[in-house]
């Protein structure tokens, strides 16, 4: 059983966001529960899961970070597959048949539940919205399914598209052109503070979803909003006028 996020009163950085014609998401550690794979086989992971979950996710951003600044991408599939073989090696594990099923697991994440309810919520004022996510089309896919939150996205945007990760504005410039349209009239949450700030950075109005009370990061762009769940966010959110 997974950990529950905080609930405790959001820290608006200002009021409701105006001009808004779509809400884009992250989708890993944003929708899904990331850490949600190594909870359902603990008892397996010898006492070792928090650890290796926390390295598994930390491996699996940073080679995307220098993956990118290598110019040697691989899609995020390999990069999560190649960040579990590190975590398991600091562990001290070497079980082949759990790392592959850490990696199906993987595949079907836990939504968290406020996800569906402020999804429905968002379509029903009108609004687009839509996954913006390094993972693969088929990682997407699979995840989307098992969380039964299809029929509330208008769509799925895999980094692969422009084989670059994010932070690059590469990556969000693809929800303009897939969504048809301009920067501000975007709303961009993310629970990855790097991420709210490269959306940030490219002219996204940006929510931080800060789900588990942790530290901002020092990066250029500032969020917009902070809130501690997506149940907060349709009453924040102001459509635009056409």
């Amino acid at each position: 059983m997974t950990e529950s996020p905080a609930r405790a009163p959001s820290q608006a950085l200002t009021q409701a966001l105006t001009g808004i014609e779509a809400c884009v998401f992250d989708a890993y550690g944003t929708l899904l529960d990331v850490r949600s794979a190594t909870a359902r086989l603990a008892q397996e992971l010898d006492g070792k899961a928090e650890q290796i979950g926390a390295l598994w996710r930390l491996r699996q951003l940073e080679y995307t970070w220098l993956r990118s600044l290598m110019q040697r991408h691989e899609d995020f599939w390999t990069v999560t597959r190649d960040a579990l073989d590190h975590a398991f090696g600091v562990a001290g594990l070497a079980d082949e048949d759990l790392k592959a099923r850490l990696m199906q697991a993987y595949l079907s994440l836990d939504a968290y539940p406020d996800v569906a309810p402020a999804l429905s919520e968002l379509r029903s004022k009108g609004l687009q919205t839509a996954i913006l996510s390094n993972g693969t089309p088929a990682m997407l896919a699979s995840g989307v399914a098992s969380a039964g939150i299809g029929d509330s996205l208008d769509a799925v945007l895999s980094i692969e598209d422009v084989g670059i990760y994010k932070p690059h504005p590469s990556v969000y410039q693809l929800a303009c052109d897939r969504l048809g349209l301009e920067r501000d009239g975007i709303c961009f949450v993310s629970s990855n503070g790097w991420d709210v700030a490269g959306a940030a950075t490219f002219g996204f109005q940006t929510v931080w979803l800060n789900r588990f009370d942790q530290e901002r990061d020092r990066l250029p762009g500032e969020p917009r909003l902070i809130l501690r769940g997506l149940d907060e966010l349709p009453a924040l959110i102001t459509r635009a006028v056409r």
